[in-house]
């Protein structure tokens, strides 16, 4: 559930600083990530950039990136944006003593980037078998609040590998990932999670599904209902959607649904960007990370 609804009220002048000592980024650019493991022409990186005035996010532009390469050209070029990102930032702490690796973020990031594919799915099925049965995967402790997947996990959906391919280009590209790893003020990246949006307007149905025979009438309304839950501001963010008329046309034809989770992601970063901290909860953990607008309990 979405409790932390709250908006502040930043003045256009950016950055400010909170009362509690956490910085409010304030109305600015905004971007909304929707990540692959393997990006491809067929799938792309999409990355939806817009701008937040403080009430409502205008989306400008939807841009794929078909490969590594070209989306860490847009991470290290210079700006000045929020960024939510549907990837995971970090590992289960439980994993991460269990296996002994290192217990501060930068030296474990650098630590499983390291590693092969192969090589974490491995230790990750090691992991699991040795566990009973119903609580195979180590979570973390936003996943509850947030109800994301492990992020651990190897295999529908692969976040492990995500994570594995996208935090060291953030690292690389110097933003600033707060809580977790110093960086640019001015580029900043927070862990998004489109689909604890999405829920909070369709409870549970689905909206998307990558495969054609899946890709039902029933899921063409639930794409068209949540976006006119987004346009008209009925989240618990409070913020509003602006979209054009052939902007609306196109996130309801992609029934793969990854051009709406990248808007999404954007909602949520612009909802960060209003936030003292960005939306960091206080007590978050610093080696496991984050989820934006889902609050550790």
């Amino acid at each position: 559930m979405l409790r932390r609804i709250k908006l502040q009220s930043p003045s256009a002048q950016a950055p400010q600083q909170a009362a509690a000592g956490g910085v409010i980024a304030g109305p600015g650019l905004v971007a909304g990530v929707d990540f692959t493991s393997r990006p491809s022409k067929r799938k792309p990186i999409v990355v939806a950039l817009g701008r937040f005035d403080g009430q409502s996010a205008r989306l400008d532009a939807i841009q794929p990136h078909a490969g590594f390469d070209e989306f860490a050209a847009w991470l290290q070029a210079p700006g000045d944006w929020v960024g939510a990102f549907d990837l995971p930032f970090g590992l289960p702490r439980e994993l991460i003593d269990a296996l002994r690796w290192p217990t501060d973020w930068l030296p474990l990031m650098r630590h499983y980037a390291a590693l092969s594919r192969q090589q974490i799915r491995d230790t990750f099925a090691a992991f699991c078998d040795a566990r009973p049965v119903g609580s195979k995967f180590a979570h973390r402790r936003c996943d509850g609040p947030a109800g994301s997947s492990p992020s651990m996990k190897w295999v529908n959906p692969p976040v492990a590998f995500m994570l594995h391919a996208g935090v060291p280009l953030l690292i690389d590209a110097g933003v600033h990932l707060p809580g977790l790893h110093e960086g640019d003020p001015r580029r900043v990246a927070v862990e998004g999670y489109p689909r604890l949006l999405a829920r909070a307007v369709l409870g549970q149905r689905s909206y998307k599904s990558d495969d054609k025979a899946k890709q039902t009438p029933e899921r063409l309304i639930a794409r068209k209902d949540l976006i006119d839950a987004l346009e008209q501001g009925r989240t618990p963010l409070g913020l509003r959607l602006r979209l054009s008329h052939a902007q609306r046309d196109a996130l309801v034809a992609d029934a793969s649904g990854d051009r709406l989770d990248a808007v999404l992601c954007l909602l949520q970063a612009a909802w960060a960007r209003a936030q003292p901290d960005h939306g960091r909860p206080l007590d978050a953990d610093p080696l496991e990370g984050w989820i934006v607008t889902a609050v550790v309990v």
